[in-house]
């Protein structure tokens, strides 16, 4: 199992939610991060890090969340993957020169552990040592391991699993030495925890922070200005409607994970929960069920993966809040249109806010449709890995499921990962008239360098078998212009035999046939990143060049009705054997060779 809080395995965003706030931050940030670290380089900072070593743990956590046995193993016997790259008995263990700073972050994090603890007994001999080595290894306070977010994931994970890892024998020696190293590195991290990391990461820092506070004990008037300190933070970060500032569904998933164990510890130790608290894990929840598909798992927008569908139910049962999915959420800037079976998800808002967009991809209006279980039309997901390539790509509006202008980004995004240039404006409405439900939405994305507004409108029928679209660009002519719809792995795609549409057929049998016009129909290449790992698969593309006056886009995506695969074969020549997962990505998308002529509207 995948654990989005834990920072480990291939399905999991970056440990901190910080991925380049530590490369970027303000000017007193990095004069209160230098000064520590000129200080830290010195050679009595140790001495300011001893505290009271109390016998044993104040209390245990008892609320943990599983591992995944099978991983477990494979780090134990140094196989090791973690945020999307693997690495084999790393050397030196804690500083291989080969891994990238997200995999050195989970690595350094411990959130493993659950998995190690997971695999049984014969795994503990394994964790005892990697525990004694990193507290040989790492006594400098520099470097990654020391960043606040990771520190406190390691934190809270020997704190977590402190029983798995020491003898019961008091005269344990590793027992003494954790406790000793617990309380120099929460001293250490009560100086950066405020205000190092950004974002989710300052509130994984807090967590581990308040966790380490309670535990250990001793810390009591301190304990009482973190919890102010993690008020502030969540009445900046958590918006009205519940969602999380930085716009990514997997981060909504951490954060409110982050939570629900610091209302845990808090309950163990029988100090009051702060309103704020209990406030926001209410208020997060609805949104987290407000991102999931019918397969249980997660949309894919801003950096975010479908997640483990059995984490998130845990996550929802443990937050205890009752409150159903919104239809819409005006302040984290998405809309959700439901009619029985059907779902439709789309990005109506504007990208976060400078210090919690690290993680913003280029998407909006962007928009992935599912029934029941079945994903159709999906964003690519998010990019786990080293190679910054790969990211850029994941990030770029051509990797999602919406209208794109010269295959340029409606949002900037810089080198370093944060944004440049935005929309200025996004506009939405929807209405909604016995079943039937209406979405118009308009961002000026294009408009500084194309001279274009880009307006989108979907309507679903009551029924949910009718899905129409409407994608307009107004204002300059000459730009090319590309309207993509990319399709799960699992879909089976073909044009018909004149090229005017588009048949999708789903692993149930249930067959949609995607209608255009405005635009030349064309099947392409893609890649979906969704559940972790690279998988080929194609998109549906609709192409032309704005001319004078604008361009007028419309489609529609709707059930076909049954009957036997060999007749709708013979009618529209369905590719049977042309499975989209096995045909290999490409770097833009392709059209195909001979669409025909286009058909009249049907939006």
């Amino acid at each position: 199992m995948t654990t989005a809080a834990s920072g480990r395995g291939r399905g999991t965003p970056p440990i901190a939610g910080h991925r380049f706030g530590s490369d970027s931050p303000g000017l007193l940030t990095r004069l209160r991060r230098d000064a520590l670290q000129a200080l830290a380089a010195g050679p009595f900072y140790r001495h300011t890090l001893i505290g009271r070593v109390p016998a044993d743990l104040r209390l245990r956590i008892a609320q943990r969340w599983p591992g995944d046995a099978k991983r477990g193993a494979a780090i134990a016997a140094g196989e090791i993957e973690l945020a999307g790259e693997f690495v084999r008995a790393p050397a030196p263990r804690w500083s291989p020169p080969s891994a990238g700073q997200e995999w050195l972050a989970a690595w350094h994090g411990f959130g493993w552990l659950a998995d190690v603890a997971a695999a049984g007994a014969g795994a503990r001999e394994a964790t005892r040592d990697l525990v004694q080595s990193w507290m040989d290894e790492n006594t400098g306070w520099n470097g990654i391991g020391w960043r606040s977010d990771v520190l406190a994931t390691r934190v809270f994970a020997w704190i977590a699993h402190f029983d798995e890892i020491v003898r019961r024998d008091q005269e344990d020696p590793l027992r003494r030495a954790m406790l000793t190293s617990l309380v120099a590195q929460l001293r250490h991290l009560a100086r950066t925890a405020s205000w190092e990391a950004a974002g989710a990461g300052r509130v994984r820092a807090l967590k581990g922070l308040i966790a380490g506070m309670a535990v250990l004990g001793g810390f009591e008037p301190r304990l009482t200005r973190v919890l102010k300190s993690l008020e502030r933070e969540l009445s900046v970060q958590i918006l009205p409607d519940g969602g999380h500032l930085s716009r990514s569904p997997s981060l909504q998933l951490q954060v409110l994970q982050d939570l629900i164990d610091t209302r845990a510890v808090l309950r163990s130790a029988q100090i009051d929960v702060p309103a704020a608290l209990k406030d926001a894990i209410e208020r997060m929840a609805p949104m987290l069920r407000f991102f999931r598909h019918g397969d249980r798992r997660l949309a894919l927008f801003n950096d975010s993966l479908e997640e483990d569908g059995v984490l998130i139910d845990l996550v929802l049962t443990r937050s205890e809040a009752k409150g159903r999915a919104p239809s819409h959420a005006p302040d984290t800037g998405f809309d959700r249109l439901q009619a029985f079976k059907t779902l439709v998800l789309i990005d109506t808002g504007k990208p976060p806010p400078h210090g919690f967009d690290d993680h913003a991809h280029a998407g909006p209006l962007s928009f992935e449709l599912s029934h029941e279980r079945e994903r159709i039309i999906v964003n690519c997901g998010a990019y786990r890995g080293p190679k910054p390539n790969w990211w850029r790509v994941a990030r770029a509006s051509a990797a999602h499921s919406v209208m794109v202008v010269a295959d340029t980004n409606s949002v900037e995004i810089r080198a370093d990962g944060t944004l440049g240039r935005t929309p200025t404006s996004v506009v939405r409405e929807r209405a909604e008239h016995e079943g039937q439900q209406w979405m118009s939405a308009t961002h000026d994305g294009y408009r500084e360098r194309f001279g274009l507004i880009y307006a989108r409108q979907l309507f679903l029928s009551a029924d949910g078998e009718d899905l129409r679209g409407e994608d307009r660009l107004t204002g300059l002519p000459g730009a090319a212009f590309a309207v993509r719809f990319h399709l799960h792995p699992s879909v089976q795609a073909g044009l018909v035999r004149d090229g005017s549409a588009v048949l999708l057929r789903m692993p149930s049998g249930i067959v949609w046939r995607l209608r255009a016009a405005g635009g030349e129909v064309g099947l392409g290449e893609s890649i979906y990143l969704g559940s972790g790992e690279a998988r080929r698969t194609q998109q549906v593309v609709l192409s032309g060049t704005v001319p004078p006056g604008g361009v007028t886009v419309r489609w529609a995506i709707r059930r076909e009705p049954r009957k036997s695969i060999a007749d709708q074969a013979q009618e529209d020549q369905f590719p049977r054997g042309q499975v989209s997962g096995d045909q290999p990505p490409a770097n833009r998308a392709a059209q195909a060779s001979s669409p025909g002529d286009q058909p009249s509207g049907d939006g």
